[in-house]
């Protein structure tokens, strides 16, 4: 016998059609999205192409074409913010997932003062990023900082170390603080994920005489996949939009050593007041976003299209 043909999936318009009567619901939420989101996006585009006044007078862009991205793109400076960025998003995001993963394992298993210790883990992110960097941006002080006084009374230095003016210390000190904030969030989502590791599987590795890594690496792990890359995927996200600790804590100083994409947009923005310019250089981080986020849908829908075949 030969096997039945493939059913395809009908395209989006279809789809829309054959339950316009549930679109119909969601349609308000729809025209509020298109105003308060679709339009900005359509004028940040528009503006990428257009060389702004500094009086902000609107009527007299000039248009320039690609010129402002050819600009960003060759610029010395946006070398050195990319790269930056990408220690920043790279460095924080794996460490934060790997302090959330052995949160998460630790916290998976019964033990007196487990409700206490999960409540104290989960302060850097309840906190709010504001006073999570103003309190830091106090203990790295360099003349009454908590840190470098701690460290000169220990022995550990002569003086107490300068961390925020320093050019080689300023961005790991940065991502030290970043991941502070954010490994509470990869816990809570590998915490969760954990749940969903049948414990017949992890007794049965026992019986056959996995060890404990073995058990790790071959039963939960292979559970925490999805999971795993969703919250990768979120930790990347949020460490590329990442504006209020890297403002706070320097401003992007010293001398640019913790300039990252969105302070570079900002700066320039409100700063130097060409938004043109910083109208196209949100436009190449919206498409790196566009790009993360279809990566995200796959990662959600990946369940979806496996029942669906």
């Amino acid at each position: 016998m030969s096997a039945p043909p493939l059913r395809r999936r009908p395209n989006l318009l279809r789809r829309i059609l054959l339950h316009w009567n549930d679109y119909a619901y969601i349609a308000p939420a729809l025209v509020v999205m298109l105003l308060v989101i679709g339009y900005p996006i359509y004028y940040t585009v528009e503006l990428s192409f257009f060389k702004t006044p500094a009086n902000l007078a609107m009527s007299q862009k000039i248009f320039v074409g690609f010129d402002n991205y050819w600009a960003i793109l060759t610029s010395k400076s946006f070398h050195d913010v990319t790269y930056n960025t990408l220690i920043w998003t790279i460095v924080s995001t794996f460490f934060a997932y790997v302090l959330g993963l052995g949160a998460a394992l630790a916290l998976n298993r019964e033990f007196l003062g487990r409700g206490v210790l999960r409540a104290v883990l989960l302060v850097p992110y309840v906190i709010s990023a504001v006073a999570a960097s103003y309190v830091w941006k106090w203990l790295y002080h360099s003349d009454f900082g908590v840190i470098g006084a701690l460290s000169v009374q220990f022995g550990f230095t002569d003086e107490p170390i300068n961390f925020l003016d320093n050019i080689y210390t300023a961005l790991p000190s940065l991502i030290v603080v970043n991941i502070w904030k954010e490994f509470s969030f990869a816990m809570i989502m590998l915490l969760a994920g954990l749940q969903t590791v049948p414990d017949q599987l992890l007794r049965a590795a026992q019986v056959d005489g996995a060890n404990a890594w073995q058990r790790f690496w071959h039963v939960t792990m292979p559970h925490l996949k999805g999971v795993s890359m969703v919250t990768i995927l979120l930790l990347i996200v949020t460490n590329l939009n990442s504006f209020i600790i890297p403002w706070i804590m320097t401003g992007g100083g010293p001398a640019g050593a913790t300039d990252i994409w969105i302070t570079q947009i900002y700066q320039m923005a409100f700063g130097r007041i060409r938004f043109g310019m910083a109208s196209a250089y949100s436009v190449i981080l919206f498409i790196v976003m566009m790009a993360l986020g279809y990566f995200y849908v796959k990662a959600l829908t990946r369940g979806d299209e496996a029942k669906s075949e």
